[in-house]
């Protein structure tokens, strides 16, 4: 019996999107992607592009152009279709601009009868995805915004170069908001299992110049390092989202740090943010609640308050 396809399509066509969809095509993540843009011909273009990787990969992936209303047979839409922040503006300050794009391409997408999973990378990406939840009518756990998830990889990289070890063998997350209220969770960063706090105890002398609060800033502020000097972040973002979306069609069950929607879970309510959750074919299958230090809650319900703040200023309920 032939088996189902996975089908995925990317809604914006632009570095993000042309930067995951190739990604997932070099990693035979899924049967079809459609590319979408509000410029069909960019969306064709990237969708040939692409199609002519095939003949140099080991799995055939079926690559089109498509437009949002033929989302119906997708598992997976991945929205990356937003507003660029300008320089010495932040993510919030694109909010409102952001906010028009996403209801038009969340409404047309569900009047076509899409029934899967979102993945949003489009910023300020919490408040993005608290607004596709809110639009979309889907259950909370279909709805996943990339969020920390590429925080924490330049956290784990940083880290990385330090203690001169492979990234793959740090483990820690950023949580809270994919903005400037990030913050590191310092006390579950461990290294290749030990927990960083004591090794850096243990070794004092050898350690003694490391700063965790610049590392922390380092962390936070790479993603602007990276768009000052080439106007763009797009490969590990495009990553992350691969990432997120293998973990889905294949049902692995990775641990990743995403956007998510919060009924409860550390105290908070009405907000989405950056929490380390399990991702499997449902989509978020469990959210995790690491045992927080008191200073760490505080910074955690202080970015959520954030976050809050702007979805309240969407004034959704009043407008759905």
């Amino acid at each position: 019996m032939k088996s189902k396809s996975r089908k995925v399509a990317i809604v914006g066509s632009g570095m993000v999107g042309s930067s995951c969809a190739y990604s997932m095509v070099n990693q035979a993540i899924c049967d079809e992607i459609m590319m979408i843009d509000r410029t069909y011909d960019r969306a064709m273009a990237q969708a040939l592009d692409l199609s002519h990787c095939m003949d140099f990969t080991g799995t055939r992936t079926k690559v089109y152009a498509g437009t949002s209303s033929d989302c119906a047979g997708m598992d997976v839409v991945i929205l990356t279709a937003g507003a660029n922040p300008k320089p010495g503006q932040t993510r919030l300050d694109v909010l409102d601009a952001a906010a028009v794009i996403t209801r038009e391409i969340v409404t047309e997408i569900m009047a076509g009868g899409f029934d899967g999973i979102f993945v949003v990378a489009a910023n300020p990406v919490d408040i993005v995805t608290y607004m596709v939840w809110k639009i979309s009518g889907l259950p909370r756990h279909r709805i996943i915004g990339t969020g920390t998830s590429i925080d924490s990889s330049r956290l784990k990289t940083l880290l990385s170069e330090v203690f001169t070890i492979d990234p793959r063998s740090v483990n820690g997350y950023a949580l809270g908001e994919h903005g400037e209220s990030q913050f590191v969770a310092w006390s579950h960063v461990t290294i290749g299992g030990k927990p960083l706090l004591q090794i850096m105890e243990q070794h004092r002398e050898r350690f003694s110049s490391l700063d965790l609060e610049d590392i922390a800033r380092k962390t936070k502020d790479a993603g602007w390092e990276i768009f000052t000097r080439k106007g763009s972040t797009h490969f590990g973002i495009g990553s992350a989202l691969a990432y997120i979306t293998r973990s889905i069609l294949n049902d692995e069950h990775k641990i990743i740090a995403v956007s998510a929607i919060l009924d409860g879970e550390y105290g908070q309510s009405g907000v989405c943010a950056g929490a380390p959750a399990i991702i499997g074919s449902g989509g978020i299958q469990e959210l995790l609640e690491l045992n927080l230090s008191d200073a760490e809650m505080a910074k955690f319900a202080a970015s959520c308050s954030i976050i809050r703040g702007g979805i309240e200023s969407l004034q959704l309920e009043e407008k759905l």
